[in-house]
């Protein structure tokens, strides 16, 4: 498909030019003192005592053209890699989420592993979701297990790739060894490297903090697999219009790009994104306004002009329900998002502004995703499908319905969903006039009713056990009021 665009050409250059000045001139404040010491070694003008790093324009622009033009997620089982931009849009999951909407109460509460086991299983069964980026932290997570207790039921019950963030770099090394366990060596691991890692190195306005960036720094330098996201909000931590946030934020990426590649040329990265607008009558992050979508446009548009894999956070909402909100902030953004060529959704399951993972809108947002990824297909154009033969064999006030044209492509021109209610009203009030939200409910205790073909082996399992002798256990228990309801 052909991509929309919210810029003219002229100003993608404009928005670039602005971004090299903003580096040349503003720089960033770098808290990381191995990554200062990079910086100066290959030309940036650091400033020892205010710990300013700023970036003549040909160093930004050599680096800027050995950027890579793709990103590879890895899967556990290796049917399910994605590589962006071939196989976009990768639709992932929302993720660290610090509460949840309890599945069976309706009632927030805080994230537990179990909530970890049995969104793992359900993304792994959702068709349209090819990513699960851990979507809820862990409140009964041991001290030594904050990252591992989330990782080890993520793995277990989903072979999709897995996308993590680790507080520091000994736990960091902790998740490496599990995926050296979970993979029966660390040559083996290494060959096809299934946990992407993800981080925010440049805090907005212009800073790059410590354990991010040393996080970054790592991964790039082992060459596994590591992205960074920018995440500007116009008016408290960006200018309070788009244009400012934008080459704001395209500068913040620059450097994160800049730094990756001084670390090891070459490194794949994703131009990852999560801008938004707040809300001036109170402050609030206003993640699920339509100009997180326009943002999400421009910065793809941006990526485009670099050969850049983009993605990032978008169709969020700040409803606490699963309502008309919820619906239109998810479907008008990230369709902003689809027809500018985002490559990759971070889209499902978050609600009230990323702070509440609600399970029956990841299965609500999966079904949005199959639409998205419907529209992607296009239209397959070709002279069969045009019909041409078939309109003049029927004519005028004829019937299509038994035509094998129709019933070759019955299944496959017109998405088949599931969620959506299609029914005349009185077989709909025979069903139960179910809202969406109960038909998504009814499909989330039907797949988690079903048992798992993901888990480890024995063996498997026994190495990890053997390694980490005190790691939680993560067993598919499925609580009273989530069991399949009987027909």
């Amino acid at each position: 498909m052909s991509f929309a665009e919210l810029l003219t050409q002229e100003q993608v250059e404009r928005v670039h030019e602005a971004s090299l000045e903003i580096l040349q001139e503003v720089g960033l404040l770098v808290r990381y003192a191995p990554a200062r010491d990079l910086f100066r070694k290959h030309g940036c003008e650091v400033d020892s005592e205010t710990n300013r790093v700023k970036f003549p324009r040909a160093i930004v622009e050599n680096y800027r053209k050995v950027l890579p033009s793709k990103f590879t997620f890895h899967a556990r089982d290796p049917k399910y890699d994605k590589t962006i931009p071939d196989d976009s849009p990768v639709i992932v999951t929302g993720s660290s989420a610090p509460d949840i909407l309890d599945p069976v109460t309706g009632v927030e509460r805080r994230a537990v592993i179990a909530d970890i086991v049995h969104i793992a299983h359900l993304i792994q069964e959702l068709p349209a979701y090819d990513m699960f980026s851990v979507s809820v932290l862990a409140d009964d997570a041991p001290a030594n297990q904050f990252t591992l207790a989330r990782l080890y039921p993520a793995l277990k019950y989903c072979s999709k790739p897995i996308r993590i963030t680790s507080k520091d770099l000994p736990d960091a090394r902790d998740i490496l060894q599990l995926g050296y366990l979970v993979a029966g060596s660390e040559e083996a691991y290494r060959a096809h490297p299934f946990i992407t890692h993800h981080y925010c190195p440049v805090v907005s306005p212009l800073t790059m903090d410590h354990l991010s960036t040393e996080a970054v720094m790592f991964f790039a330098e082992q060459g596994l697999p590591v992205y960074p996201t920018i995440v500007p909000n116009a008016g408290l931590t960006s200018p309070m219009s788009l244009a400012g946030t934008l080459a704001q934020g395209k500068a913040e990426f620059l450097a994160a790009a800049t730094l990756m590649q001084m670390v090891r040329e070459g490194t794949q990265l994703i131009y990852a994104t999560l801008p938004t607008v707040a809300d001036m009558r109170t402050g609030a992050y206003a993640s699920g306004g339509i100009e997180c979508g326009m943002l999400h446009m421009a910065h793809a548009q941006m990526a485009h002009f670099y050969n850049v894999p983009c993605g990032g956070y978008i169709g969020l909402t700040n409803s606490k329900i699963n309502d008309a909100q919820s619906g239109y902030e998810t479907g008008l953004s990230t369709m902003a998002g689809l027809l500018t060529g985002m490559a990759m959704m971070n889209m499902g399951g978050l609600g009230e502004a990323k702070k509440t993972f609600h399970i029956a809108k990841a299965e609500i947002d999966d079904e949005i995703a199959q639409m998205l990824k419907r529209m992607k297909r296009g239209l397959e154009f070709s002279e069969e499908n045009l019909a041409v033969d078939v309109i003049k064999k029927i004519g005028p006030g004829g019937s299509f319905i038994v035509e094998p044209h129709t019933i070759k492509r019955m299944k496959t021109a017109g998405l088949l969903t599931k969620l959506s209610d299609r029914e005349t009203r009185s077989q709909w009030t025979k069903k139960g006039a179910q809202d969406i939200h109960t038909r998504a409910m009814a499909r989330v205790r039907e797949i988690l009713g079903r048992p798992s073909s993901t888990l480890f082996s024995e063996e498997t399992e026994n190495r990890i056990r053997a390694h980490f002798t005190d790691l939680i256990s993560a067993e598919m228990e499925v609580p009273e009021g989530l069991q399949p309801v009987s027909s």
